[in-house]
């Protein structure tokens, strides 16, 4: 299930112009893997909200983040969203993933 496989999900996320990308999604394993190898793939800098994520065991969810780290994700927290919401600082999500302000919301 990977909704980078409809055709039009990838031309509307292409036409933002953007080259990163957040994702969140309801089974890890799922919703979020697919996409997320499709737009590291397509050359997109991918971070993944991991506990925005679930699935049907703590294992499967983790299995699910490795294999994206190990593709080139970023595993991220909800911290990142509410950096993004409460501190006037960061207007912009592309401005929140600055490696300069990402220090401590990004996990190795």
């Amino acid at each position: 299930m990977n909704t980078w496989e409809d055709e039009r999900i990838a031309v509307e996320v292409n036409a933002f112009g953007k080259q990163k990308i957040v994702l969140a999604g309801l089974w890890t394993s799922v919703c979020i893997v697919g996409p997320a190898l499709s737009a590291i793939d397509q050359g997109f800098e991918v971070y993944v909200i991991a506990d925005a994520c679930g699935d049907v065991s703590t294992e499967a969810h983790e299995m699910a983040m490795q294999r994206m780290i190990q593709m080139g994700a970023s595993r991220t927290t909800l911290a990142f969203g509410e950096m993004m919401v409460e501190t006037p600082v960061f207007d912009t999500a592309d401005k929140c993933l600055q490696p300069e302000y990402a220090t401590g919301f990004f996990a190795e």
